[in-house]
């Protein structure tokens, strides 16, 4: 759906007339004084914990009742994690499920659902504005378009219910990616390779002062390669640049900014898994030719996809291209003091569009009940269909030392768009009454989010080999006739209907805000309230009919393969999609600085997250209208309690938050149903959580030690499944926690990364339980001489069977499960050169 240029001027105006009427107003500043060196500013050790983030004005965290944390530059470097959930696995009340790769992977907070993937309760930001308006489309989650390098100073984040009222739909926190702007003179490049995986990357960062007030920041990233699992080919392939140009003034400043993504990375699933023992003790070991945490289930001789697409129109493509996201956007951002006031503005404009390819294995077992669940007869003959094998017949007992075949899901999403512009203004200012300080903001946000998709998937019989060695398998019936087509035994996602679909709309949302603080010695009280309101308009299509057609384009229609009944999407039957929603959130908290060192704070909350494309999709809208049968699908409200202490002196700080949620959504989800086989479905939950979250560091001269531990618990309260009411959410581990102890000198630095949590349930039935893990990274920097650093840094060092995710509810009669770990043991190096 394009944007109505006259429709929406207001946006584009705003900051026109922003730059316009204060600019003319200020006098240039003085050159400033220089700065420091990029070299100098690694060497510092930077313990200042304020944040800017999710608040109308940045303070000293001992006088805000706010749980607010950062991670440094300096630190992920050290670390050098894979993806941003790897590096949030180290951010305090933060869990994820960083088995995906690169991105699309799953973000939650203090124990609130994660029913699917991406970041619903969580807000991804950059600079302070949102990535996506909602984390959680099934199509493509906000960490798609975003990836942390070099450029970013450090990556902030506010977790509990004042986020609520300072950015939309983001009851349970917010993420922000915070970019250098140029303070620091100079740059760095960096090479890194892995040791014993296939990645090599090259980033680049540079800035300083160009004189007359002016400052400037650029830098980016390019690697290639495998990736930490094997595929047979090179998967990675892309980068981003990002820059950003201030103009400072005495009463303010002004900045421009700009990032080009264009990045190609794999996607992992769920892969099979041996599994043993009972529901409650399972015991996991890898298949026969198979390491669940170093395969996966790409392979070279996987290639071609044929699908159909919109009214009948035949795809092809090439499943070696993966994910690939890009992204272009360009920004403006202002804040000046006049009259006592704090003005700041902040404006985006981003183009995101993708093409991702996905290998999803939906079931597994033996390859002779495989191939007769398809048939419904005994006695089929197996061949390859691919690979260097193609026409051989295969051994159903003894295939690959494993005797198994997988029914898995081509998977296409075309992102058309998913471009956004967003808007943030707002004005601050502090009165000094009754002795004390009385700090209040009012604000405007709006926002407009694209979402233009088409998914698809083809469903393709493969055998069960790591190494990136897989191929295709053909069933060929008792009586001589193709159940497949070239591995290709469904058209469509294994006979299910509504997963060929097709989505063009807007989300129009408008959110005035305003808060006030108010401090008086050593009590601070503050609120807020935020009023969301939100227009929803466009169309949506899925395939709800099939039809006889011939797709492999050979000139005949097979009427015993897939080409007898192919998923058709009309668009005479497309619906419409127009409803509104509004919500109300509040918050208010108060704070006791009861010593120097030492704080009391207490908070209540109530926010809310609207619905994202689930709802377009699910019984919640009424086709007929475009209005919604299920006026509570509009929003999904979360409320919160929390309070705690925190604590800093010297070289010791140790925050305390203890927390309370209530929580209810409609969303998608992929489970397994009661025969064990993965299906499409939309579910309703209702949920109480509780639990406590504790953030420490101690330094000691050389010796650091940071830590963060989170303990949840929590049960369904509601659910339009009446058997899961009263068991715990799927996924949620009681205890998440992080351990860093670190030395470091001049001459180098080394430590470890400790990450771990809790056993959980893999299903809401509460049946099946995924082990608790902990993984052990390690890192060492060297710098034999002045402005060079390098680098050994190794994760997942012992190898660890992490599971993150098992779609089998119960442990199946097969003995064998779809699950999916965090990668092994990769090992990389790199050298960095500062100038």
């Amino acid at each position: 759906m394009k944007f109505n240029t006259a429709r929406h001027r207001f946006i584009g105006t705003s900051v026109v007339a922003f730059v316009s009427a204060y600019l003319p107003t200020v006098a240039s500043a003085n050159d400033t004084a220089p700065a420091k060196s990029a070299w100098e500013a690694n060497r510092t050790i930077d313990d200042n914990a304020s944040v800017t983030t999710g608040v109308a004005k940045a303070r000293d965290p001992l006088n805000s009742a706010t749980s607010t944390s950062a991670i440094k530059d300096r630190d992920f470097t050290t670390l050098a994690p894979a993806s941003l959930a790897e590096l949030l696995r180290n951010a305090p009340g933060i869990r994820t499920e960083a088995g995906t790769g690169v991105a699309n992977n799953s973000y939650t907070v203090r124990g609130l659902p994660l029913i699917n993937a991406g970041a619903k309760y969580l807000q991804l930001q950059e600079d302070g504005l949102p990535v996506l308006e909602f984390g959680d489309f099934f199509v493509a989650p906000s960490d798609i378009f975003m990836r942390v390098d070099l450029n970013v100073a450090q990556v902030e984040s506010i977790r509990g219910g004042s986020a609520s009222t300072f950015a939309s739909n983001a009851p349970g926190g917010v993420i922000n990616l915070v970019s250098k702007t140029g303070e620091v003179d100079g740059g760095s490049i960096q090479a890194s390779a892995g040791l014993d995986f296939s990645s090599n990357r090259l980033d680049l960062d540079y800035g300083g002062q160009l004189g007359g007030g002016w400052r400037f920041h650029v830098g980016g990233f390019y690697r290639q390669g495998e990736g930490p699992r094997r595929t047979g080919y090179n998967a990675l392939q892309g980068g981003q640049v990002k820059g950003n140009i201030t103009r400072q003034f005495d009463n303010g400043y002004i900045r421009f900014n700009f990032k080009v993504l264009d990045d190609q990375f794999p996607y992992y699933f769920t892969f099979p898994v041996a599994v043993s023992g009972t529901n409650e003790n399972p015991k996991f070991a890898n298949v026969p030719g198979f390491d669940i945490v170093s395969d996966s289930a790409q392979s070279r001789y996987i290639t071609t996809r044929l699908a159909n697409g919109y009214n009948g129109a035949i795809a092809t493509d090439n499943m070696h291209d993966d994910m690939r996201a890009k992204s272009k956007s360009l920004g403006f951002e202002g804040q000046f003091t006049l009259g006592g006031w704090t003005l700041t503005e902040r404006f985006r404009y981003a183009d995101n569009s993708a093409v991702l390819l996905q290998v999803v294995p939906l079931a597994v077992g033996s390859a002779s009940d495989l191939a007769e669940m398809f048939t419904g007869q005994p006695g089929n003959v197996l061949t390859y269909a691919t690979g260097p094998k193609a026409g051989s017949v295969i051994d159903p007992a003894t295939v690959n030392g494993n005797g198994l075949l997988a029914a898995t899901g081509l998977y296409r999403a075309g992102v058309n768009s998913m471009r956004t512009v967003t808007n943030d203004f707002r004005a601050s200012r502090v009165w000094q009454i009754g002795g004390g300080a009385l700090t209040t903001t009012a604000g405007v946000y709006k926002s407009l989010q694209d979402l233009d998709t088409a998914e698809g998937m083809s469903s393709v019989i493969q055998d069960v080999i790591g190494n990136g060695q897989s191929a295709l398998v053909d069933i060929t019936r008792a009586d001589g006739t193709l159940a497949t087509q070239r591995g290709v035994v469904d058209y469509g996602f294994l006979g299910q209907p509504g997963v060929s679909r097709y989505v063009d709309v807007r989300y129009d949302i408008t959110a005035p805000y305003a808060s006030f603080n108010f401090q008086k010695g050593r009590f601070a009280l503050g609120g807020s309230v935020r009023y969301d309101t939100g227009k929803v308009r466009g169309t949506a299509v899925d395939d709800q009919t099939t039809r006889a057609q011939d797709v492999n384009g050979d000139g005949v229609i097979d009427l015993n393969g897939p080409e007898a009944a192919v998923p058709f999407v009309d668009p005479a039957m497309a619906w419409p999609v127009s409803y509104n929603y509004h919500y109300v959130s509040y918050s208010t908290g108060l704070n006791y600085r009861l010593a120097d060192a030492l704080s009391l704070f207490a908070r209540y909350s109530r926010g809310a997250r609207a619905g994202g494309d689930s709802v377009i999709l699910s019984p919640a809208l009424d086709r007929a209208t475009g209005r919604l049968a299920d006026r509570e699908a509009a929003f999904d409200p979360v409320r919160q309690l929390e309070g705690g202490f925190k604590y800093r002196s010297g070289g010791v700080m140790v925050n305390l938050t203890g927390f309370q949620a209530t929580s209810s959504e409609t969303n998608s989800q992929i489970y397994n149903d009661e025969n064990g086989n993965q299906v499409f479905g939309v579910v309703r939950r209702s949920y109480k959580t509780y639990g406590a979250e504790l953030e420490t560091r101690f330094r000691s001269g050389p010796f650091s030690l940071s830590g963060n531990a989170t303990v949840v618990g929590g049960k369904i309260t509601a659910a339009n499944d009446p058997s899961v009411v009263g068991k715990k959410p799927r996924h949620q581990a009681a205890r998440v926690y992080s351990l860093t102890p670190q030395y470091e000198n001049d001459l180098f630095t080394v430590g470890v990364n400790i990450l771990g949590q809790s056993s959980s349930y893999s299903q809401d039935v509460n049946l099946l339980k995924m082990p608790g893990y902990t993984t052990v990274g390690a890192f060492l920097q060297v710098r034999p001489i002045n402005r060079l650093v390098l680098g050994l840094n190794a994760s997942n060092l012992f190898n660890t069977m992490a599971f993150v995710d098992i779609g089998d509810a119960t442990i199946p009669a097969s003995g064998v499960a779809l699950a999916r770990t965090l990668p092994g043991r990769t090992v990389s190096v790199s050298a960095r050169v500062f100038f």
